[in-house]
């Protein structure tokens, strides 16, 4: 892959001449983030804005772009900077997580029974309502000013999906969607690499292999068809798995200390200590370093990551 930067320097001038770093550093302030993040904003992110424009601009319809990247990486955080910019710039944008689609509590029970026992826990595919995210991204596709289509929310807090009267929505035409979440872009797994546990869980509660199979075949269905819908796909590269489980403890962490901020009355059912993290994370184990080591070569740009959660490099 080649810097980003080639055939953009121009473009690149022009956006640090805007708003855009003003509008980085408001963005930072609202999401309490660290300094650097304005930094690597600057010098990576905007590379990315304008090779998404120059796109845009030769699409017929909405341009829609998949943003995806192990947990953790930022990815929702990425979503809504390009959200909150290209709105500036007038463009009618629409933000999906591929999360706001899992089952309800009871769809995913019932699944459970029905195929396997860990199929209750939310997260890999077949875990997701694919007939309501295919319905969404269709009505989004041709909304018009009079059409509002909803955008439909999970509560992984309550790991429960939102009643559909207290979603947002949002009117058409729209310039640009996006559409972020983990396994974004992913492919299925060859059968043979689905032979050998790769963690305790498989190994202690998918001894046969049914629910890695399972998974993997739901992956090979209705997720293909969504994915091949998208334009353009930029994938958020951590150094490897081992940094997963301390990234997405931050996002417990902080989840928690919203709703403590809420003092909401109802109880948090979704919400993990570390014990059940630990275990929570061995069901994504598998697709993640998959999605390390394949999503790359398919991306049209790649944000590489460093331990410490800075941006060393963005190609393309």
């Amino acid at each position: 892959m080649t810097s980003l930067y080639t055939g953009f320097s121009h473009q690149l001038v022009y956006l640090l001449s805007t708003n855009y770093p003003h509008l980085i550093r408001q963005f930072i302030a609202q999401k309490s983030l660290p300094e650097t993040y304005a930094i690597d904003a600057e010098q990576f992110v905007l590379p990315l804005i304008a090779a998404i424009k120059n796109r845009l601009q030769d699409s017929n319809g909405p341009f829609i772009v998949g943003i995806s990247g192990a947990q953790g990486t930022g990815k929702s955080t990425l979503a809504e900077l390009v959200q909150q910019l290209f709105a500036e710039s007038g463009f009618a944008v629409a933000h999906l997580s591929i999360d706001d689609f899992y089952l309800s509590r009871a769809r995913r029970s019932e699944l459970a029974r029905r195929v396997h026992p860990l199929l209750a826990t939310r997260g890999v595919p077949g875990t997701h309502d694919m007939s309501l995210a295919l319905a969404t991204l269709e009505s989004l596709l041709t909304a018009t000013a009079k059409e509002q289509v909803v955008l439909p929310v999970f509560d992984k807090s309550l790991d429960d999906c939102v009643r559909i009267k207290h979603c947002p929505t949002i009117r058409g035409p729209l310039d640009l969607i996006l559409l972020e979440g983990w396994f974004v872009g992913a492919t299925p797994q060859a059968d043979a690499e689905l032979e050998v546990p790769i963690n305790n869980l498989e190994r202690d509660d998918d001894a046969d292999g049914r629910w890695r199979r399972y998974v993997n075949t739901q992956l090979g269905l209705d997720y293909q068809r969504l994915f091949a819908m998208l334009h353009y796909l930029i994938v958020l590269q951590a150094p490897g798995f081992e940094l997963v489980y301390h990234w997405r403890s931050t996002q417990e962490r902080k989840l928690r200390e919203r709703k403590h901020r809420e003092h909401s009355s109802r109880k948090a059912v979704g919400l993990m200590d570390e014990k059940e993290l630990e275990r929570f994370i061995q069901f994504f184990e598998r697709l993640t370093r998959h999605c390390l080591k394949t999503l790359p070569a398919k991306a049209d740009a790649v944000l590489q990551l460093t331990d410490a959660h800075r941006v060393a490099e963005l190609l393309d």
